[in-house]
């Protein structure tokens, strides 16, 4: 199983709004540095384009990161492709995966905010259809350096080549969803490796959708070893479960509050923030041991999991609370969990 983090690059902290974005954006790559030294797996950076976060251009983030780091991946948290140009997304993370040597990924997705649609003067309603053709032209320009391609939403390649070429052949590209049963098939039906962002209710919930992956998958003649999931999780770790929640609770509670504005949302209590701390809850938070046998049991009650990333940030905690939490994350959490796998044979790894 593959361990990591995810990231939004707050523009803040919970003590702080007045933070300088220069000094958070170098904490960051500082994060992306002590967890590559520290033995994680993956590191991925979010898009967003609105003023909580600094990741509306996370290639050049990572491009930053991978000149300061030799072994872990670098990917997106998730790609806003309904708002990109295939080309330039292939383009850029192609030159991501040159300069890093072969560590570049993407997450392939729609985005929880729609920012971005009138930002680049794309219509709402064409939410869903942006996707399927983007994602196909993507992926038609990861399998040929030279494309033939006609759609809707972007004037047509006649042939034209698209470069430069990555190491990898071919480029990882997962694809990132919620709660729709149309992404699950999506990806089962194209044979991508499937990254499903849990951040509330119960995590065995999402197995009828991720059991429908992989029957797309399978009828679809993709092999098994193709099909793999991933967690995309709010969590946090500290030495212990209570200082955990204590850190973790005042900036979840804000964040929430936030979006809960735009969608109609009530304020999280503390209760709540609790019992989703609790074992069939989703929310990942506590101390080494019992973040370790959470995703175990998040890993059993969905059948599997190849990837967990944890997202820390969305309670804008501090740069050394980060950090802290990194380091639990390299030197305890990631080797009891594989040893834990290895003993008990459960799950992909």
């Amino acid at each position: 199983m593959e361990v990591g983090i995810d990231s939004f690059a707050a523009a803040f902290t919970k003590d702080s709004r007045a933070v300088s974005p220069s000094d958070r954006l170098n904490d960051l790559l500082d994060e992306i540095v002590y967890a590559d030294k520290v033995g994680l797996d993956l590191f991925g950076v979010g898009e967003h384009h609105r003023a909580e976060f600094l990741d509306s251009a996370p290639t050049v983030i990572l491009g930053a990161a991978a000149a300061r780091t030799s072994r872990i991946r670098l990917s997106s948290a998730v790609t806003v492709l309904s708002a990109a140009d295939p080309v330039r997304v292939f383009e850029d993370f192609a030159t991501l995966d040159l300069i890093s040597r072969g560590r570049a990924a993407l997450v392939a997705g729609r985005g929880s905010f729609v920012d971005a649609f009138p930002l680049y003067g794309l219509k709402l309603e064409d939410y869903s259809a942006l996707f399927a053709e983007k994602l196909e032209l993507l992926l038609r320009i990861r399998d040929n350096e030279h494309v033939k391609w006609s759609g809707k939403f972007r004037p047509a390649l006649t042939g034209q080549g698209v470069y430069p070429r990555p190491v990898q052949n071919p480029l990882p590209i997962w694809v990132g969803v919620g709660g729709t049963p149309e992404s699950f098939l999506r990806a089962g039906k194209l044979g991508l490796p499937l990254a499903v962002a849990i951040i509330g209710g119960e995590t065995a919930d999402f197995k009828p959708l991720i059991d429908l992956y992989y029957k797309a998958g399978k009828l679809a003649g993709h092999p098994p070893e193709r099909l793999k999931v991933g967690l995309h999780s709010l969590g946090y770790i500290a030495p212990t479960t209570d200082e955990a929640a204590d850190d973790y609770f005042p900036g979840y509670q804000t964040a929430f509050a936030e979006v809960g504005k735009e969608r109609g949302w009530l304020p999280p209590t503390r209760e709540d923030f609790d019992a989703q701390r609790g074992p069939e809850g989703a929310l990942i938070i506590g101390d080494p041991d019992e973040v370790v046998e959470k995703i175990i049991r998040h890993s059993k009650a969905i059948g599997g999991i190849s990837r967990i990333t944890f997202q820390m940030n969305a309670a804008s905690l501090p740069h050394s609370k980060l950090i802290r939490a990194i380091d639990l994350l390299g030197k305890k959490v990631s080797p009891a969990l594989r040893e834990q796998l290895v003993n008990n044979d459960e799950g992909p790894s």
